[in-house]
């Protein structure tokens, strides 16, 4: 079994975000990690591969830093790994993003695609993109998945249920954190990773012009929400203090 894993590059969860002097993301202070979903379909498809065989491949697209989440996905056991780079894909929003991923996927006679159901930095669903490019099923949110031959079945939670879908092979699932827990990488595994094959493309390199991928969304810029101001507290009687709180609520605060 062929499987292709989608991961991305994030802010770690406890990164303070900066603003800098140009009005972008300042990332240059912070620890970058592989978006947590991604963990677990890095899991899943290792998992899948030991049990029936073939092999697994990670695909990623951004800056050259994003090698270092490659690095881990192969260190974890996966084969070999894709990272499509550069300068117009930048930025350029989750259209351009899916055209790029699906052009490398289409490449690689995959038979499952996985990736977590969503990013954590940007909120962003990549996998119902890539699989409407790629013309193939998708099922997200899944948390338990079991493949027999060109047939897979995903179970995912619903509002008061539980909801199994049954795909054709190829397809693309994205995975909930209760799918697995991810396996850390060994010693071993991280030395065995840096000699595996980590390929890096650009858009000409997948036959793909970065002007026409312009993306159908612009970010405009970035800022951070107003500071929290501080409580105040209100003296007096019970009586009082309940009719003063009353009306700053209304007057000020406006919730009533």
């Amino acid at each position: 079994m062929n499987i292709v894993v989608i991961v991305k590059q994030v802010f770690d969860t406890e990164a303070k975000i900066v603003i800098g002097p140009d009005g972008k993301i300042d990332d240059s202070n912070v620890t970058l990690i592989m978006n947590p979903y991604d963990e677990n379909a890095v899991e899943e498809g290792i998992a899948l591969k030991e049990k029936f065989g073939g092999e697994v491949v990670v695909v990623a697209v951004g800056t050259a830093k994003a090698q270092e989440v490659l690095r881990t996905a192969l260190a974890m056991g996966a084969d070999r790994a894709v990272l499509v780079s550069d300068p117009a894909l930048m930025g350029a929003g989750d259209f351009a993003v899916a055209q790029a991923l699906a052009k490398v996927i289409s490449t690689l006679n995959s038979d499952l695609i996985l990736t977590g159901r969503v990013a954590i930095d940007y909120g962003t669903k990549i996998a119902a993109r890539v699989a409407e490019v790629l013309g193939i099923p998708h099922v997200n949110v899944v948390n338990k998945l079991e493949v027999n031959g060109d047939r897979a079945l995903a179970t995912r939670e619903v509002d008061g249920g539980v909801e199994v879908i049954e795909v054709s092979l190829p397809a693309v699932i994205s995975a909930q954190k209760s799918l697995n827990s991810p396996r850390y990488p060994t010693v071993a595994g991280i030395m065995k990773s840096k000699k595996k094959e980590l390929k890096i493309l650009t858009l000409a390199d997948l036959g793909l012009d970065g002007a026409v991928l312009e993306g159908k969304m612009k970010i405009l810029g970035y800022f951070l929400p107003p500071a929290r101001k501080a409580g105040r507290i209100i003296q007096g009687e019970p009586a009082q203090a309940a009719a003063e709180l009353a009306h700053l609520l209304r007057s000020e605060a406006k919730v009533i």
